[in-house]
């Protein structure tokens, strides 16, 4: 009976570690599966990364493209960046055109879109790597389509700082994913107006711009998925773009608005 008890005891031991041991498996394959996931999410987020620079300044990586946009602040500023393959200028102003830093970070192979009035400014050596659209015109590079869209002051006036017709905001498409970068403007009706942006940046700076309210109410005019204020500093300092976010935010709750550091301390 002893024995038989001590076998009894020997066989329930050995089936307790096997279901331990299998629980286990199954625990190890979940979290195996969980791991794939979270690694191609990021993969995801790899296709399409914002490095702000400075006020209007970005670099934008796409895919396996790199895109500069309003490039200033000399060769030093785009230390440690990959070289463009498409810079985005959008008009003639120090703080978005720049002669000493587009030549310091073009290459042979860079191709170039500007608005004719920054165009009639660049070099004599880049003028064939430069492309230009006016606005309401559309233009394919490197596999994107790029629209040029009006970007101005209201009300209109023949001294207006950014007059109509002169600089470009930008629509940048590529498989159905829509980039707006909105220039120098004020809340106008081409703005109001657009359809399916992914991801927008909107300037709000006085007296150069438009106020956080104007912008916010732009903003939830055309409902871009995600919204990043850029271009927000004026004769006063920074903008507020907290309380543009908290506009936005109770305005429509599915835009995301992110806030990236676009005045870095030097």
């Amino acid at each position: 009976i002893i024995m038989k008890k001590i076998a009894l005891l020997f066989l329930f031991s050995i089936v307790l570690i096997s279901c331990k041991n299998d629980k286990k498996v199954e625990e190890s394959d979940t979290a195996i599966i969980v791991d794939t996931s979270i690694e191609d999410e990021s993969l995801q987020d790899e296709k399409f990364n914002i490095t702000p620079i400075s006020h209007a300044t970005m670099v934008l990586q796409w895919d396996s493209k790199i895109i500069y946009v309003d490039p200033v602040g000399g060769a030093e500023a785009f230390g440690g960046q990959p070289q463009p393959d498409l810079i985005l200028i959008t008009d003639i102003h120090g703080d978005h055109y720049n002669e000493e830093t587009l030549v310091a970070v073009v290459n042979e192979s860079t191709s170039i879109i500007t608005p004719q009035a920054v165009a009639d400014k660049i070099p004599n050596d880049l003028k064939a790597q430069t492309t230009v659209i006016n606005n309401g015109e559309s233009k394919n590079k490197l596999d994107f389509t790029i629209e040029a869209i009006p970007m101005y002051n209201l009300p209109e006036t023949a001294d207006s700082r950014h007059p109509k017709g002169r600089g470009n905001g930008y629509v940048i498409e590529k498989e159905g994913m829509r980039i707006y970068i909105s220039g120098d403007t004020e809340d106008i009706p081409e703005m109001r107006n657009l359809k399916n942006i992914d991801i927008a940046f909107v300037c709000m700076n006085l007296p150069y711009t438009m106020t956080v309210e104007s912008a916010a109410d732009a903003v939830l005019a055309f409902k871009p998925n995600t919204i990043y204020p850029f271009h927000y500093r004026g004769t006063d300092g920074l903008s507020d773009v907290e309380k543009f976010k908290s506009l936005v935010e109770a305005g429509n709750e599915d835009i995301k608005v992110t806030l990236l550091d676009w005045y870095p301390k030097k």
